[in-house]
Formats: C-alpha cells, sequence, structure tokens
C-alpha cells in the first residue's frame, strides 16, 4: 500500500496503553457499507449508511472510493459542486487526485497525502483525476470524511489545509506490531498535522496478519473502527469485522483491534481507520451539499448558490495559476 510507511517500524515513537487504563471500548455496532457511484461515476462504499447518526456525531459521512483499477480512459472526479457549514477530509491511500476551489485552494494530492477543505460560509469546488492518469488509467483508492462544524463556525471564510504524507505522525504499537498514521489530533503523545475546528482524532493503521493493538482514547470522544480492507476483529471480546464494515463503540478508555493469521492474495495486512471527535450535540439539517442547523438555514443555502453567491467557476485551472505539473 503506498501510503506513507518507514521501512523499520521498530524505530518509531511506541504509542501505550496505561495500566490503568482498564476499560476497552466494546462494539455496539458492526455495519457494512453498501456500494454506490459518485460524481461522474467513480465506484464508493458508504461507510456509514443505516448508523444511527448520533453515534457518528461529530462526523456526518464518509465513503471510501475505490479501491479500482482503472483501465486508460476509465478516471473520473467530480464536476463543479457547492458546500456549507462543515469541512471535507480527503485522504488518498493509493493514486492521484486533483482539487480546486472557488477561494483559490487546491492541489494535487497522493499516496498518503490529505485535503482538508473547511467550506465554512460556502465555495464551490471540483475533484478530478489528472490529465494523465485518464489517459494512462491506474490505482485509486481514498477515503473522504464529512466532519461537522458547531453553528458558531458554520459561517467561517473557507479554508484549505494540504497535508503531504511526510508531515502525517508516525507511530507504532510495543511490539511493533502495527503501523499508526496520526492524520489528525493526538495519540498517546503523537499529534497529526490536520488542524480542526471540531476537536477529533483520524488515524489510519495497518496490523500485521496476527498482530493486535490497543490505544488509548480520549474519553470525551465517540469511537469509530472502519476497515479499508483485510479480517480481523475489534475488542476484547474479539468481534469480527472485515473489508467494509465500520465498528461503532461505546464507552471506553482504549480501542483495540487485531488482525486475522490469514489475510486475502491482495491485502497482506489489516487496512484500519479509526475515527473519535467530541460531540457537537447540536440540530442538524443536512441536504445535498450543505449541512445547517435549521431547513430554513439550508435553503438559504440552495438560493445563494443558484443566485451564485458561493463564488464563481475560476477562468484559469488551479495548477496554471500555481505553475504546477499536472
Amino acid at each position: 500500500m503506498p501510503a506513507v510507511t518507514v521501512a523499520d517500524w521498530t524505530v518509531l515513537p511506541r504509542v501505550i496503553a496505561a495500566p490503568t487504563q482498564t476499560e476497552d471500548r466494546a462494539p455496539i455496532s458492526v455495519t457494512t457499507g453498501p456500494q454506490g457511484f459518485e460524481g461522474e461515476g467513480f465506484p464508493v462504499r458508504r461507510a456509514f449508511a443505516g448508523v444511527d447518526p448520533a453515534r457518528l456525531d461529530p462526523f456526518i459521512h464518509m465513503d471510501q472510493m475505490g479501491e479500482v483499477e482503472y483501465e486508460p480512459g476509465e478516471p473520473k472526479g467530480t464536476p463543479w459542486h457547492p458546500h456549507r457549514g462543515f469541512e471535507t477530509v480527503t485522504y488518498m491511500v493509493d493514486g492521484v487526485m486533483d482539487h480546486q476551489d472557488s477561494h483559490g485552494g487546491g492541489g494535487s494530492i497522493t499516496d498518503g497525502d490529505t485535503q482538508w477543505m473547511t467550506a465554512g460560509s460556502g465555495l464551490l469546488h471540483i475533484e478530478t483525476p489528472p490529465e494523465w492518469l485518464v489517459a494512462k488509467g491506474g490505482t485509486f483508492h481514498g477515503l473522504q470524511l464529512w466532519v461537522n462544524l458547531p453553528k458558531a463556525d458554520k459561517w467561517l471564510p473557507p479554508h484549505y489545509q494540504d497535508i503531504r504524507a511526510a508531515d502525517v505522525g508516525l507511530a507504532s504499537t510495543p511490539d511493533a506490531g502495527a503501523l499508526l498514521r496520526v492524520i489528525a489530533g493526538t495519540l498517546d503523545g503523537v499529534e497529526g498535522p490536520g488542524s480542526t475546528h471540531t476537536p477529533m482524532a483520524m488515524v489510519h493503521a495497518t496490523v500485521s496478519p496476527g498482530a493486535e493493538m490497543t490505544v488509548p482514547w480520549r474519553t470525551d470522544f465517540n469511537a469509530l473502527v472502519y476497515v479499508m480492507s483485510g479480517s480481523g476483529h475489534v475488542g476484547r471480546g474479539r468481534r469480527p469485522v472485515s473489508s467494509g464494515q465500520l465498528a461503532v463503540l461505546g464507552h471506553g478508555e482504549t480501542i483495540t483491534v487485531g488482525a486475522d493469521q490469514q489475510q486475502d492474495n491482495r491485502h497482506p495486512a489489516l487496512e484500519v481507520v479509526l475515527l473519535g471527535g467530541l460531540p457537537i450535540r447540536e440540530p442538524i439539517a443536512w441536504a445535498g451539499p450543505f449541512v445547517m442547523n435549521t431547513k430554513a438555514e439550508v435553503m438559504q443555502a440552495f438560493e445563494d448558490f443558484q443566485k451564485g453567491r458561493l463564488g464563481s467557476i475560476p477562468a484559469v485551472p488551479h495548477a496554471d495559476v500555481h505553475g504546477e505539473m499536472l
């Protein structure tokens, strides 16, 4: 898997659950995300489908994009579209995606990079594969997470963070059986580079076959474990999980995830994403690309979009403006 890694996991800082942290988070539910299509037709798995929104708070929506191997001419993206009231976090595990928005933000992400876009008061944006990838074909695999903003932050000016794989916090477990990539938040002192308006943590973990990890987790955060690929278990009760499944965990001080000894041929290890955040506990009115607190605010967002108040499509592509190579 091309996401950021190191040759020797034993040289990394170790994430260790303290002996006093005895309450492990047990699974409340395990659901399987249905498959569908997004944008111009790229395949996704709806990770949060069928889950109680109160258990997800402050998260709203998450798609696993791919994993797919495109033939030449097949790669697809999204057309220009609006957002208001939340943040999009696009984590590219394998492949390349270009982004541009109506406020001048954007760039290209690949192999462990993350685009963190705060839509705030509103903007237009587009996500597309670069032209060379369309012509050549290749692997496409990533995640897009929607993080809600509290009412006080929904009208902030749009903001963009370009997080490179080299900036991600790296750690391992005591036996070096798992590699932990901290994208946002803090895990036992290992900090992620993502700057968040809503307190949260996002960690991509690779768990070697037969290994198990127990990591500390803030007790005031919720806890979600999403399996991108592979098979294993969550919790001390060893609840089975596999590709495309989301485990919602209950209260506790630690998260335990283990990998089966035998993995499939395409995926040599268990790949999971740990998510947790401080619940906002505010009313949510959500329609399409707008996440607000009231129906009236959502209707206003649609009106503002239709009247061009969320920005206009730039005449010059982002790559040309910033002199980047596609």
